[in-house]
């Protein structure tokens, strides 16, 4: 069985289709599902599929590049919505500088309120990072995220800046990268960090494994994510899944 801790089922691309997607993803032996919130919008959708799903959970909060519009009464609500049982962190949330729709400083602005946020709440943080690898752990320690912990979504960073963030109590999830034959630092992750600290993902509508890449992707892949990385590891990859469902429900504090 796997779990895809990071789906985006509330996008425009898959919102009107969700049930076939869950459907076809469950078939395929993913019996866990975080959908993941990066605007209000968004995550006001991620909790309904949750509420509608008992094994589909949300995760609510605004992405680095969606906030330069965000309010006090935006930060309201998203603690007060992220009181609710199927909300099980709070992100995405970090920093993005790829594009340029806001700047650092709006960035670092919203991203202590949801650190803040989720440090109230007692809920994990699902972090975007983007060309700014030190100065996430930087924040993260500054504000204290260590006390919450939470993952690193779709890693893209370095093995070594990996054991920081795990030294910080967060996870490293990998998604479909680590399947590409030129993905050197995510294939010596998968191979390399302790795999109590491994989460696997999607990131879907985005970054199919192969041999989809390029198309679009979806929750019932995630287990060619697991497969690699059992590759990687030369592990049974019934060991590898359990223990990344394992590790996911932990973290997330699941079924509680």
């Amino acid at each position: 069985m796997y779990i895809d801790t990071h789906v985006h089922l509330n996008s425009d691309r898959f919102f009107e289709d969700y049930d076939r997607i869950i459907s076809e993803a469950n078939a395929a032996g993913v019996e866990k599902l975080i959908v993941i919130g990066y605007d209000k919008l968004s995550s006001k959708r991620a909790l309904k599929i949750a509420s509608e799903y008992p094994n589909v959970y949300a995760s609510i909060g605004f992405h680095p590049t969606d906030i330069s519009e965000i309010s006090d009464e935006d930060y309201t609500w998203l603690e007060q919505t992220g009181k609710h049982k199927k909300v099980v962190a709070i992100g995405e949330c970090g920093y993005d500088f790829h594009w340029k729709t806001t700047t650092p400083h709006q960035q670092k602005q919203a991203f202590k309120r949801q650190i803040e946020i989720a440090k109230r709440l007692n809920k994990p943080l699902v972090i975007h990072m983007r060309d700014a690898s030190q100065l996430t752990l930087d924040t993260l320690i500054e504000y204290g995220a260590q006390s919450v912990g939470g993952v690193m979504h779709c890693y893209s960073g370095s093995y070594e800046m990996a054991i920081e963030f795990i030294k910080c109590n967060f996870y490293i999830s990998l998604g479909g990268p680590v399947t590409f034959k030129n993905a050197v630092e995510a294939k010596r992750i998968a191979s390399g960090i302790v795999l109590d600290r491994l989460l696997s993902e999607t990131d879907s509508p985005y970054l199919a494994p192969h041999p989809h890449r390029g198309e679009i992707n979806e929750p019932k892949y995630v287990g060619l994510v697991v497969q690699e990385i059992a590759l990687l590891r030369n592990q049974p990859l019934e060991d590898v899944a359990k223990k990344l469902v394992d590790n996911a429900v932990k973290l997330f504090r699941l079924d509680q």
